[in-house]
Formats: C-alpha cells, sequence, structure tokens
C-alpha cells in the first residue's frame, strides 16, 4: 500500500504543475503599469468574432486556432515583439495556457493572464472604441 501511494506521489510531481499555477503571478495594475511603459504587448487569443463583439484597447489579436494552426515567424515578430513580455488573455483564463505553450516553445517570455474579457475591463483596462461607420 506505502508503495502505491509513493509511486502515486511521484507520478503527481513528475506531472508538473496543474495549469492553474501556469498563470501569471503579475496583478492586473502591474500588467497595465507594464504595458503604459512599453515593456510588454498584451495579446487576446480569442477567435475574430469575440474579437469583433468587444476587446480591449491596447490589445492585439492573435487567435488560438491560427497559433495552433501556426503562425509565420515574421507575422509573430510584428505582434510579439522579441524583449518584451507578452501577456495573453482570452474569455476566461484557458485559452491563454494553450496559447503560452506554444509561444513559450518559440522562445516569446510568455505571461498568460488569469482574469478573462470581462475582468480585464472591470480591472480599469480600456475597451477599443471602434470607429463610426
Amino acid at each position: 500500500m506505502r508503495t502505491v501511494l509513493f509511486a502515486a506521489t511521484l507520478g503527481l510531481l513528475a506531472a508538473g504543475p496543474t495549469r492553474a499555477d501556469e498563470h501569471t503571478r503579475d496583478t492586473p495594475e502591474q500588467v497595465k503599469k507594464a504595458l503604459a511603459d512599453q515593456k510588454a504587448v498584451l495579446i487576446d487569443v480569442r477567435e475574430q468574432k469575440e474579437w469583433d463583439a468587444g476587446h480591449l484597447k491596447d490589445a492585439a489579436l492573435l487567435p488560438l486556432s491560427k497559433l495552433k494552426a501556426g503562425v509565420p515567424a515574421d507575422e509573430l515578430d510584428k505582434k510579439l515583439p522579441k524583449g518584451k513580455v507578452v501577456y495573453l488573455h482570452c474569455k476566461s483564463g484557458g485559452r491563454c495556457l494553450t496559447a503560452a505553450d506554444v509561444l513559450k516553445g518559440k522562445g516569446y517570455d510568455v505571461r498568460p493572464v488569469k482574469e478573462g474579457y470581462e475582468d480585464l475591463l472591470k480591472a480599469g483596462f480600456p475597451k477599443a472604441v471602434e470607429p463610426k461607420k
């Protein structure tokens, strides 16, 4: 019995941290400051339809589906400058973890934000205002 419990514990440790532990510990205020100081970029990994329904003022769109399909390096470099922190957000914090896995493998300093789009609005991130047509 002890051997089975020990093996199960080792299996959990080897599996690494849970996905919830992978969200940045940076607070929304720290994220806003890094963006204002131009030390970071904010990337929305929601899909185009969600983006069109409303998005944050200083965010750029890079849908998770597009990331998974493979984005050319030159296109990534335009949105994600090397040397800057890349904060990722989505609707509720889940998709940005998957996107972070993709981008970390490409050498970016990626920090997925646990707060979703609506939470970021409540935290004082400005919503983009679309020009009237």
